[in-house]
């Protein structure tokens, strides 16, 4: 898996979402920010990965979700060896709030 070098990106973009207040700060932002279809891929690959993460079976997932067995294995990938970051914010969500 590519990651991302630090001179390939713009820290910006990363800064100004950290300074989302709410969710529906959030929501107009990247309502403003993507397509339709950027925004629905995003949503989908999440959902992907919240139910893999769940331990349910490509099959079902497919099923479910309508992604193609390309966008599971690619989320599957991304939860086993990738950053990480799915599983920190998966954890931070099952937290109760404070």
């Amino acid at each position: 898996m590519v990651k991302i070098g630090k001179k390939e990106k713009s820290d910006q973009l990363y800064k100004a979402i950290l300074m989302l207040k709410d969710e529906q700060e959030c929501y107009d932002f990247f309502q403003d920010l993507c397509t339709v279809s950027e925004l629905r891929s995003m949503e989908q690959r999440f959902e992907v990965a919240s139910l893999l993460d769940d331990g349910m079976i490509y099959n079902e997932i497919l099923e479910r979700t309508g992604a193609s067995s390309a966008t599971i294995s690619r989320v599957n990938r991304s939860l086993s060896y990738g950053t990480g970051a799915y599983a920190k914010l998966f954890e931070r969500m099952k937290e109760p709030k404070k």
